[in-house]
């Protein structure tokens, strides 16, 4: 039962995303549509997904259709443009007039129109709704990992990133503007970090760090990952829960004690403690109580009694670690500051796209799968968080979705306004042998994009690390030593 209720949640929402998808490509259409009838064009066909109609019924001289390949729609008008390598063949009247370039513009335009006022309309319920901000750790260093180019540079655990290639940074990540979005951007050989760094007796320096970074192997079937340097931040976190006769118990570790200091070190990060139980070696740890006592422990880790024979088996202190929760805080940004915020991500991301240096590539785009497959994830959160940002999400995919289709290249929207305009200067339509070359490239390599991007949406969720093997760990007691016999 419980089996069968989880995969009608699951087909629940997938189906949820598939329609959320096809209002988009509708309401784009549709602006083509309108603004079509409006110009007195004529129109063949209105069809959601390419390919040949699964569905279709014609109506007041359209034929509405569902096509077979679940990606974009068109509304076909073969007055504005030969497009029939996307489209398919167009039942064209003998009779049909040619439309004035002003019409052309105008239709072409209408679809990106109508997709930045859907992205308004969604900005105007977030900004009544509100819009999560989830709480993300600061630009502190928490974990600095052996044999990383951050250690190699000097950078140290404590340390605060104040500057990235010179671009003030406050937070981890988020916004294209924290230490993780500013490294994997970066364009130059090397990365400059500027830190400030506070000594035991609270004297602090600035200092400037040239660091290397990593970007470790993938899969050819998935995508490169984006430039590391080797860090994590610093968190805050407390002992949880301790297991029966693990060496955290025998130790008298306590559930909520706070430990900041390992053999004599000041950590700042949970990676420093699991780093070192691996070794199996004894250490000491500083906890702090919660009335703000202090002591030392010392510690042993042991490899769990049910983990001895497994190759991957490690030894383990034998406690969870608890993190302060903080509820995402509500923000109302205004319909203009969302679309302004859609437009500064959108031309980051272009721009690193297109510099020479950068890592970044067109493999990094997310077509209709990774995209979809991001809705699914926004909307497995809790029922309060998921609509919220699900709706914030739809005004930055529209906000695309209408950029990207005014940008001025053949097939897409902005080509057609283009030809319109040029038609509009020069008295006549753009024609000839050449133009149709040009467009039919751009189809195929539309096509080649769109194949490349969905295969590395598919290769990202294939053949990733399998998890542990390793069952539940258990612990043994210590044997009692016997009493002497008298």
């Amino acid at each position: 039962m419980d089996t069968f209720l989880s995969t009608l949640h699951t087909v629940g929402l997938i189906l949820l995303i598939i329609l959320f998808f096809n209002l988009m490509i509708f309401v784009h259409e549709l602006g083509h549509f309108l603004a079509g009838k409006w110009r007195g064009a004529y129109i063949d066909r209105f069809q959601i997904w390419f390919g040949k109609p699964i569905w279709s019924k014609t109506i007041g001289g359209v034929k509405w259709g569902i096509g077979w390949i679940p990606a974009g729609g068109f509304v076909s008008l073969p007055q504005l443009g030969d497009m029939e390598g996307i489209e398919g063949e167009a039942n064209i009247p003998k009779d049909l007039k040619p439309l004035k370039p002003l019409d052309k513009v105008i239709i072409a335009a209408a679809g990106p129109v109508f997709s930045l006022l859907l992205a308004y309309v969604f900005a105007c319920i977030v900004w009544v709704g509100g819009k999560h901000v989830p709480e993300v750790p600061d630009s502190q260093v928490g974990y600095v990992m052996a044999g990383s180019p951050a250690e190699a540079a000097g950078l140290k655990a404590g340390d605060t990133i104040i500057a990235i290639d010179n671009k003030p940074v406050s937070k981890w990540a988020g916004n294209m503007q924290g230490v993780t979005d500013l490294i994997a951007l970066s364009e130059n050989e090397t990365i400059t970090l500027t830190v400030q760094r506070t000594a035991e007796d609270g004297t602090s320096e600035t200092l400037t760090i040239n660091t290397a970074y990593t970007q470790p192997e993938t899969k050819w079937w998935q995508r490169s990952s984006m430039r590391k340097v080797g860090i994590m931040p610093a968190m805050d976190f407390t002992v949880g829960t301790i297991q029966h006769n693990s060496p955290a118990e025998r130790a008298g570790l306590k559930k909520g004690q706070k430990i900041t200091h390992l053999n004599g070190q000041r950590i700042y990060s949970t990676q420093a403690i699991t780093v070192a139980s691996k070794t199996g070696k004894s250490m000491e740890l500083t906890v702090q109580n919660e009335d703000g006592s202090t002591a030392a422990v010392q510690i042993t880790p042991v490899v769990p009694s049910n983990w001895e024979g497994h190759a991957d088996a490690y030894p383990l202190l034998g406690f969870a670690w608890d993190f302060p929760r903080k509820e995402p805080r509500l923000e109302y940004p205004t319909p203009q500051q969302q679309v302004n915020q859609s437009l500064s991500w959108m031309g980051t991301s272009l721009s690193a796209i297109l510099a020479p240096n950068s890592s970044v590539g067109v493999e990094h785009l997310s077509g209709p799968i990774g995209i979809g497959s991001s809705m699914y994830s926004i909307l497995e959160l809790p029922a309060d968080r998921s609509w919220r940002i699900l709706l914030w999400f739809a005004v930055i995919i529209n906000v695309n979705l209408a950029v990207l289709n005014f940008l001025p290249l053949p097939v897409v929207d902005g080509g057609h306004v283009v030809l319109g305009l040029t038609e509009m200067v020069k008295g006549k339509p753009v024609e000839g042998k050449f133009l149709n070359w040009i467009m039919g490239g751009f189809i195929i390599l539309i096509m080649v994009m769109f194949i490349f991007i969905t295969f590395k949406d598919i290769g990202d969720h294939v053949g990733k690390d399998d998890e542990s093997s390793l069952p539940m760990p258990v612990f043994k007691a210590e044997p009692q030593t016997a009493a002497p016999q008298h």
